[in-house]
């Protein structure tokens, strides 16, 4: 039985898709289930909110060890096969297959090995590559005996991230109020399915059956939505405009809905996730103590305002966390008890 793969992903950077990941991945462990948060991403930035700069550099000078995702794959470029990955244990119930900043020198391979995958003859290295971090997670995730994969990517539509959704099975796409994540949705939406129809080409092309595939199910989990800024509970008016379009254009753009009830807002929308607050000075006091915010405490600094904000963060990612759970078919018996 493989674990459930969820990757957060938007074509347009900038949505504080990393600091969901990681805060995810916290309050996820804060509730008995057992995490590995997968940082592939070639910039690397989950690994570097769990670790300082020196940790980053021994980790990624220490040539004997497997400890980050594309120490494992990179055999696959040479003669080799996956190597088994090692993981930080961050808590009693997370765990981190780290980044790399040199995993971008994998995206070549996996470009060249894409239209490979469609012959008729030697497909065992193309899909063994196209895979290779599907199958790489799911070793990490029988390691420790994890309940989900939860998946940091870039804003990019490369072969990296191809090869990360094709091992996907739902997908969070994180969203600005703003005119360039309403554009990036609007890409996003046809990608998922492109990839998702010309995977399955490759799997009804594959019959030699050595090892396990993806099945490349790719499917919308959701949307939320981060506020810039936020008077009385509610976005500002300069970014209502853009907020309240995205309800229309996911299901346009992701589902392909012709014609979307009218007069929907994320609020009354049963595909919006979540609209997470800014939380102000909270993220930077976070990154400072290598904590997700809503674990700060007053000797952190967390005092006064900033301890009622702690207070409304947990509430909110425990809400969403929820939310990501009940979608993904994950057992949410007892969270939060």
């Amino acid at each position: 039985m493989t674990t459930p793969v969820i990757t957060f992903f938007n074509n347009k950077g900038g949505v504080g898709k990393t600091s969901l990941v990681y805060h995810l991945a916290w309050m996820f462990s804060e509730q008995r289930k057992r995490v590995v948060a997968v940082d592939l991403d070639p910039q690397a930035n989950l690994t570097a909110a769990f670790f300082d700069e020196d940790t980053l550099e021994a980790m990624w000078d220490d040539a004997k060890s497997i400890n980050t995702i594309y120490k494992a794959v990179k055999p696959l470029s040479q003669v080799g096969d996956l190597a088994e990955p090692e993981l930080s244990k961050i808590s009693s119930d997370l765990y981190l297959l780290s980044g790399d900043v040199t995993l971008s020198a994998f995206e070549e391979t996996l470009e060249g090995v894409w239209p490979e995958s469609l012959g008729g003859k030697n497909l065992y290295r193309p899909f063994r590559i196209l895979t290779a971090f599907w199958h790489v997670m799911q070793m990490a995730a029988q390691k420790v005996e994890a309940d989900m994969l939860l998946i940091d990517i870039g804003p990019n539509l490369g072969a990296i991230n191809r090869s990360v959704l094709i091992a996907t099975n739902y997908v969070v796409i994180p969203l600005g109020a703003d005119l360039f994540s309403l554009q990036g949705l609007k890409n996003l939406g046809p990608t998922l399915r492109d990839w998702r129809t010309e995977w399955k080409k490759r799997l009804d092309n594959w019959k030699a059956k050595e090892f396990d595939l993806p099945k490349g199910e790719m499917e919308p989990a959701g949307y939320l939505c981060q506020q810039t800024s936020v008077r009385l509970d509610r976005p500002v008016k300069a970014y209502d405009k853009w907020i309240n379009r995205i309800p229309a254009v996911y299901r346009e753009s992701v589902l392909t809905e012709t014609k979307p009830p009218k007069n929907l807002v994320p609020s009354n929308d049963k595909y919006c996730l979540g609209t997470l607050k800014h939380y102000r000075s909270l993220i930077p006091l976070g990154q400072e103590h290598r904590k997700p915010i809503f674990k700060l405490t007053t000797a952190d600094g967390a005092i006064g305002s900033h301890a009622n904000a702690v207070q409304e963060a947990y509430k909110d990612f425990s809400v969403l966390s929820k939310k990501i759970a009940e979608v993904a078919k994950l057992d949410v018996t007892g969270v939060g008890k």
